[in-house]
């Protein structure tokens, strides 16, 4: 990895998501660009949760890469260094098998991941339920929006303890369940 500062790092993750997920979009009605979504996660880290360190920022923006595009772990690796790879692995699923058991997965596996894979979790959870508040899905029903909060829930409950400000945030957003 070339020798960089920490902006031109996060810098050169936003590109690469960018361009990586450049042909994607959200499921909502309006079909968001998918990169907005990374974005938001280290909008959170940065901004919200007071987040400084350049790897877990990184981490955040490429946080989708490998399970959503035909990104490697070792291209990451490549690119990013092992510790952002790593990070971002340890918040992959695994796409080959069934959603209900990557759900299960999840809440089963979240305790066990390091203190900034916790933190790009945490961020990708408060996104998310943002997202299923202001700007849903088309075709999620009010009890599917539920079982989604109630899910990532579950999920959180396994990594408290990390960072309590993005858990309060969290919380807050649980709070606004439909």
């Amino acid at each position: 990895m070339p020798s960089e500062n920490a902006l031109q790092l996060i810098i050169r993750a936003t590109s690469f998501a960018g361009h990586k997920h450049r042909r994607q979009r959200r499921k909502d009605h309006e079909a968001s660009p998918y990169v907005n979504h990374p974005i938001a996660l280290a909008h959170v880290l940065a901004s919200e949760a007071g987040i400084d360190d350049p790897i877990v920022l990184s981490a955040a923006l490429l946080h989708d890469t490998i399970e959503d595009t035909c990104t490697s772990g070792g291209e990451l690796e490549k690119e990013f260094g092992k510790e952002i790879a790593s990070i971002v692995v340890e918040v992959t699923d695994n796409k080959s098998l069934l959603k209900e058991e990557r759900k299960r997965l999840q809440v089963e596996h979240a305790a066990n991941v390091s203190s900034n894979a916790k933190l790009v979790k945490l961020a990708d959870k408060i996104c998310n339920l943002r997202d299923i508040q202001s700007n849903p899905p088309a075709d999620w029903s009010i009890e599917r929006k539920r079982e989604y909060f109630d899910w990532a829930k579950k999920v959180i409950d396994q990594v408290r303890g990390v960072h309590p400000r993005l858990e309060a945030l969290f919380d807050a957003e649980y709070l606004r369940k439909p």
